[in-house]
């Protein structure tokens, strides 16, 4: 096992990296407030691993309710929201019962919403069982739900107790969920580590193998990325919208095909793509950079050309990103690769055409 900090003063939690972690309830038991927790999955992971979770804690004397969740993007939502507070407030848990995601970034976002918002706060703990969910979204306290007119519209910052990574959970992970997780991987090398990318290059075959070495550094050198930069911005006021890259085009694309018809990840795959043409388009990288971004999405077998939702559509739904300020959208671009930042200076003609090419290669 190996264990990260997140130092956020007061707030700070560790991050467990390794195998077979979910039947350590040592490693949990610490960050309790009292012996009552609310295990919060879903109706495709709970079969997995609810029990392997739960029995172990329960044979220390904690008392575990379960929430089970239908599974999917398309139900991040107010509706759904509510069957957690439903089933809380039903078996009278307290502002010391700690809430455990078990699932996906979906699980992580609205258990980490609900536990942020029922009885004005309450503890919470990520266990996240798909890459993307590893690498990324359980890291750094974003919560959240999704409005009809925008993704994670609607939630807060709220820190966990613990991120519990057990890399076993990857085995049972289809091929599509683990190429969406690569993508949020590949981000933190274009943004701002570029020996990571070139790494990522030489060992991507190995992470498609499944390698278990392999899934474990990207896994590690990932959440430590996005440690840093958590911990130089909590609250997201400047360095870390760099997280963001290809994001502000991503969830255009899952808004408008509909939610859970593009894996988040795939979305951001294409949204990379149309930021790094954007960035090309602006001269501050070359054609070479685009086409090595490219072939390393591709060969993560990730989609590199986003869906023709027609040029107003993407623009309506950007205009509703977080990024947006004093009524401008900011972009993440690239200057290099292992180098982004977050412009506004970005015209609209720049924006139309590298949608209307990237619509005539869809």
């Amino acid at each position: 096992m190996q264990t990260l900090t997140v130092d956020l003063n007061e707030r700070t939690y560790p991050i467990h990296i390794g195998t077979a972690l979910l039947a350590r309830p040592e490693l949990i038991l610490p960050h309790l407030a009292r012996k009552q927790v609310a295990i919060v999955t879903n109706t495709t992971v709970a079969p997995l691993y609810l029990d392997a979770l739960s029995e172990p804690l329960a044979a220390e004397g904690v008392n575990v309710e379960t929430i089970i969740l239908p599974d999917g993007e398309e139900y991040k939502n107010s509706d759904t929201l509510n069957l957690i507070y439903d089933a809380l407030l039903t078996h009278h848990c307290e502002r010391k019962t700690t809430l455990i995601a078990l699932g996906g970034g979906v699980i992580g976002d609205i258990t980490g919403f609900a536990a942020a918002t029922y009885l004005r706060g309450v503890p919470f703990i990520q266990i996240p069982t798909t890459l993307l969910a590893q690498v990324d979204s359980s890291v750094g306290g974003k919560t959240g739900i999704n409005h009809p007119l925008g993704k994670n519209m609607i939630g807060a910052f709220y820190q966990p107790k613990l991120v519990l990574a057990d890399t076993s959970t990857l085995n049972t992970l289809d091929d599509r969920q683990l190429s969406a997780g690569l993508a949020e991987v590949i981000k933190y090398g274009l943004i701002r580590d570029l020996p990571f990318f070139e790494w990522l290059e030489q060992n991507m075959g190995k992470l498609l193998a499944r390698n278990p070495e392999a899934l474990a550094y990207a896994i590690k050198r990932s959440c430590e990325n996005k440690a840093e930069v958590v911990i130089a911005d909590e609250h997201e006021g400047g360095v870390r919208a760099l997280l963001n890259l290809g994001h502000t085009f991503g969830h255009a694309i899952e808004a408008g095909m509909g939610y859970g018809n593009w894996l988040h990840g795939e979305a951001v795959a294409a949204g990379t793509m149309l930021a790094a043409s954007l960035s090309q388009r602006l001269g501050w990288i070359s054609e070479a950079e685009v086409s090595r971004t490219r072939v390393l999405f591709e060969r993560a077998r990730l989609p590199v050309s986003a869906p023709d939702l027609g040029v107003e559509t993407y623009l309506e739904h950007m205009a509703v990103d977080k990024k947006v300020e004093n009524g401008r959208m900011r972009f993440v671009l690239l200057k290099s690769i292992g180098a982004a930042v977050v412009t506004a200076e970005v015209t609209e003609q720049a924006l139309r055409e590298t949608l209307q090419e990237n619509a005539r290669n869809a």
